[in-house]
């Protein structure tokens, strides 16, 4: 059930039950397993599908010649990878898993379907588009210019406010299934970097650790370390008026 992916989408405008039901039915078409650290697809691949994650997590990233990796994006349960994926002849980046992950493979003439016959669907998907966008414009901001305790302590906050979205969240704590050296491919900073800015937080109480469950006490003053706005994620709901159920009022003449 690609529960998450709805509840994404319907930040951005309510879906009606037929667009519900047609995700559902796009989403169970092929459902595929991959375990940890298996690729999803390789650069190089021709695309053929678009990916949507229903469990577990997965990164978009890149290898240099040398094997440096250097991670673009994290993939968590309702995201699709690259919902446009298909019009490309060759994959420029890699999709692997992190974790065991499901996830289910759409093909273009599902997608198109889908699109041509939910328009509101269809524009929900522009936004979640536009959303990527912006998270690939705030990472650049991340590695350009925030300190390496900036850097960590924004992707924390992120990573934390995509889950909540998504209904993964438990009060002020989630689980976080990355190691250090995911966390070091993605802020651009070694593994012994991170460890101790993990442990810069938590000493200063601003996170916990414990296995791979982070609490944060105090999102807020996270978000101030951080320097973090989350207007980037657009969590509130731009596109009230097109949703599914609006009652559109008349001024008697």
């Amino acid at each position: 059930m690609p529960q998450h992916l709805i509840r994404k989408l319907e930040q951005f405008t309510r879906l009606c039950h037929e667009d519900r039901c047609a995700l559902v039915e796009t989403a169970n078409q092929r459902p595929r397993l991959y375990g940890a650290h298996q690729d999803i697809i390789r650069e190089g691949d021709t695309p053929e599908h678009v990916n949507l994650i229903l469990d577990g997590w997965a990164c978009r990233y890149k290898t240099l010649e040398n094997g440096r990796r250097q991670i673009i994006s994290f993939f968590m349960p309702g995201d699709l990878c690259d919902p446009h994926i298909f019009v490309l002849r060759e994959m420029d980046h890699s999709i692997g898993a992190i974790t065991p992950v499901r996830f289910a493979e759409i093909s273009r003439a599902a997608m198109m379907r889908l699109t041509d016959r939910h328009p509101r669907v269809t524009r929900a998907l522009w936004w979640e588009t536009l959303v990527t966008a912006a998270i690939q414009r705030e990472w650049t901001v991340n590695l350009g210019q925030r300190t390496a305790l900036e850097r960590l302590a924004h992707l924390l906050c992120e990573l934390f406010i995509r889950l909540r979205a998504v209904g993964l969240t438990d009060g002020d704590s989630c689980l976080l299934p990355v190691t250090q050296v995911d966390l070091g491919d993605a802020t651009g900073l070694s593994n012994v970097h991170v460890n101790r800015v993990l442990q810069e937080l938590r000493a200063a109480g601003q996170i916990a650790l414990k296995g791979k469950r982070l609490t944060i006490p105090d999102l807020e003053a996270l978000q101030d370390v951080a320097l973090f706005n989350p207007n980037y994620l657009h969590l509130d709901r731009e596109g009230r008026h097109l949703d599914a159920n609006q009652t559109v009022e008349h001024t008697p003449g």
